[in-house]
């Protein structure tokens, strides 16, 4: 797996040695990010990549230009598959990287600033996209104006009072919805 686009374009990503991270493929995170710069969401934005396994979408968004990426998942394993994958690249100025499990981490630190666009690639079918969304909304993680990407199976739907969802495509087996906060 490698960075798509971008100042750091080509670059290795590790990937987990067995199935338990499911990363996203290059291929749908690049057509991802051609959808998301075409509505200029990268460039300069502070980006949360919940459940981040690998942290290919929050290290895709720095080397398109994020300022800074905030990183979380729960998974010893997948966090310092991350932060390896963080530092391997040269992005730890730009990076915090937290194994807390997004769905009920603490209120955002003052040091961190709130994040404009934030990547939600659970794992499938365990409903966590909402709760995520909720919490991460009152612990002040978020912009007022956030943008979600969420990434899902695709006979999976997001149902939550917080979002709307502005546009869906379908890869394959996954399916990509780009949401925004009501």
């Amino acid at each position: 797996m490698r960075v798509v686009g971008g100042e750091y374009r080509g670059r290795k990503l590790d990937t987990p040695k067995n199935n338990d991270i499911r990363p996203t493929s290059d291929k749908v995170r690049q057509a991802v990010f051609n959808m998301l710069n075409s509505r200029g969401l990268v460039v300069d934005a502070v980006v949360i990549d919940a459940f981040c396994g690998t942290a290919a979408l929050g290290i895709e968004a720095l080397s398109q230009g994020a300022s800074h990426g905030i990183f979380f998942d729960k998974n010893k394993t997948s966090f310092n598959l991350a932060r390896e994958n963080i530092q391997s690249i040269g992005l730890e100025e730009r990076s915090d990287v937290f194994c807390k499990d997004v769905t009920n981490c603490q209120e955002r630190p003052e040091n961190i600033l709130p994040a404009d666009l934030i990547f939600l690639d659970p794992p499938y079918h365990q409903d966590l996209i909402p709760k995520a969304i909720k919490n991460l909304k009152a612990q002040k993680w978020l912009t007022q104006d956030a943008v979600f990407l969420m990434e899902m199976a695709k006979d999976e739907d997001v149902i939550s009072s917080l979002i709307e969802i502005t546009h869906e495509k379908i890869y394959g087996d996954t399916k990509v919805l780009l949401g925004q906060l009501l």
